[in-house]
């Protein structure tokens, strides 16, 4: 079993917990833990420092896609969704039922929103980009104003790029 590293990112809107290993990251998520940022850069393996550059590209407006070796954890339904996720270009928002109709199982809108709400790997694999079909911003595991705050950063940093945060 490979060693499981921690990397803080203090984001604009809160600390991000990078965790993963020599090979992969696991897991991006915000936490709401009140703590300092103390990283051990030594002890740092090459991946998750990776990680933590790219997560400062984005937030600087310098990054749309990521390139990182990641370790889905969860069904195979899930990895199926989160793949999809993927495909949401950066700016763009897109309703569960288009993600579902993407993975060719379009009753299966409730799973997608399930398997969205699983996802361990925040902004990496882009959940806050799917929204209701009403147009209306749905939960985010790290607060509907950090989604919110994402979206409205994609958009103004989305220089020649179209932005419709409709359906």
């Amino acid at each position: 079993m490979s060693k499981l590293y921690k990397l803080d990112y203090e984001s604009p809107i809160g600390v991000i917990e990078i965790t993963g290993t020599d090979e992969a990251i696991n897991s991006i998520m915000f936490s709401e833990q009140d703590r300092s940022v103390n990283n051990k850069l030594d002890e740092t393996p090459i991946v998750l420092e990776n990680c933590y550059c790219q997560l400062d590209e984005y937030f600087k407006g310098e990054r749309r896609e990521f390139t990182l070796p990641i370790k889905y954890q969860g069904t195979d339904f899930q990895k199926i969704v989160w793949n999809a996720l993927t495909s949401i270009p950066y700016g763009k928002t897109v309703a569960y039922k288009d993600i579902a109709v993407s993975i060719g199982n379009e009753k299966a809108i409730r799973a997608v929103g399930n398997a969205n709400g699983k996802n361990k790997l925040s902004i990496v694999i882009p959940c806050h980009r799917i929204i209701g079909s009403n147009g209306k911003l749905t939960g985010y595991a790290g607060g509907v104003w950090r989604k919110e705050w994402l979206l409205q950063h994609e958009k103004t940093s989305s220089k020649g790029i179209t932005t419709d945060y409709g359906i």
